[in-house]
C-alpha cells in the first residue's frame, strides 16, 4: 500500500511537472475556434562578420491541428537576398536515432520581408512560415532529440546543425534545441 501511494504521488508530480513547461503566448477558445501558441525558441544562431542569422521554432495548435511556426531572421550591413517558400517546401529533420522526419509547408508561397534599421544601419529580413506534422512524424519527434534541420526553400536548401545547448552571443539567452520537440510537443497535442 505504501508503495502504491508513493507511485501515485510520483505520477501526480510528473504530470504537473510536464504541464509547467506549457506557457502559452496565446491561448484562446471560442465557440468556433481554438488556438494555443507557445513562444518561439532559438534553434540556431549563425554569426559571420556583419551577417547574423537566427532560426526560431514555435509550436501551435489551431483548431486541433498541431503546427510548427518557423521564423528566419537575418541581419546584415549588406544587401540580404530574399528567401521564399513555396507550397512544395519542406522542413526535413534528422533525429539522433537516425530517423528522418518531414514537415510540409502549410500555405502558398511566402517570401521574407526586408526592413531597414536606421540606428544600426543594417538590413533585416524576416521570414515566417507554418508547417504541418503528420501523425507518424509527430510521434517520432516526441521520442528522439534532433541533430540536423534542412529547410527546403524555393530555390535552395539550407542545413542547420542542432546543438544540445545553445548559448546565444547576440541575444544572451540559453536554449536546448536538440530536445525542443521532446519538451514541447505535449503542449500542442
Amino acid at each position: 500500500m505504501k508503495h502504491l501511494l508513493s507511485l501515485l504521488l510520483l505520477l501526480t508530480l510528473s504530470v504537473n511537472a510536464q504541464n509547467k513547461d506549457c506557457k502559452y503566448d496565446i491561448e484562446e477558445k471560442t465557440d468556433s475556434t481554438s488556438l494555443k501558441s507557445l513562444p518561439h525558441k532559438l534553434m540556431n544562431e549563425r554569426i559571420f562578420g556583419n551577417n547574423k542569422e537566427f532560426i526560431f521554432f514555435g509550436l501551435l495548435n489551431s483548431n486541433g491541428i498541431p503546427m510548427l511556426s518557423l521564423q528566419q531572421l537575418q541581419k546584415s550591413n549588406d544587401f540580404i537576398p530574399v528567401n521564399c517558400l513555396s507550397k512544395n517546401s519542406k522542413i526535413v529533420i534528422q533525429l539522433m536515432n537516425g530517423k528522418i522526419v518531414t514537415l510540409l509547408h502549410a500555405f502558398d508561397d511566402v517570401c521574407s520581408d526586408l526592413n531597414y534599421n536606421s540606428e544600426e544601419k543594417s538590413n533585416i529580413r524576416l521570414l515566417t512560415a507554418y508547417f504541418y506534422f503528420t501523425k507518424t512524424n509527430f510521434e517520432e519527434l516526441k521520442n528522439s532529440p534532433i541533430s540536423l534541420v534542412r529547410i527546403q526553400f524555393s530555390g535552395e536548401s539550407k542545413d542547420y546543425v542542432v546543438k544540445n545547448e545553445l548559448i546565444s552571443e547576440s541575444l544572451k539567452i540559453k536554449t536546448n534545441p536538440a530536445n525542443y520537440f521532446m519538451e514541447f510537443l505535449k503542449c500542442v497535442e
